[in-house]
């Protein structure tokens, strides 16, 4: 009966999962939320950032998701277009690499690798995919 009772509660988990807000967990702590995970979800665009022109440069804006967790959209614009138009509010959806830090983590690789040898990932917005 223990095995029955803790089969069900697995399978719980295993459907509720993918149905959360952010796509992979309820918080970057769980699933795929791993440094070098690919992760999927949405959030809230909290702040955009000036570009980060150090080596490739790189359109960054702070996502804040359900989970009350933050991350930094890190966006490779010498490999996918810039997000056009973005600002405080706006909702964003994304594919890419997770990486942890002491603030939350930064999701990148959200572009096609134009090497064809890692998961192209993406970002959407306003109804646009971006990669």
């Amino acid at each position: 009966m223990k095995k029955i009772v803790l089969a069900l509660i697995a399978l719980v988990v295993v459907i509720t999962i993918p149905n959360m807000p952010d796509g992979i967990g309820p918080d970057p702590g769980a699933a795929n939320w791993h440094s070098g995970g690919q992760v999927s979800g949405s959030g809230t665009v909290q702040r955009v950032l000036p570009d980060d022109n150090d080596g490739s440069r790189h359109q960054r804006f702070i996502l804040a998701l359900s989970s009350g967790r933050t991350v930094l959209i890190a966006h490779n614009i010498d490999l996918a277009p810039r997000v056009e138009s973005i600002s405080s509010g706006d909702r964003v959806s994304f594919f890419g690499q997770f990486e942890t830090n002491d603030r939350g983590g930064v999701i990148h690789w959200t572009h096609k690798d134009p090497e064809g040898r890692h998961v192209d990932g993406w970002l959407e917005h306003r109804g646009r995919r971006y990669q």
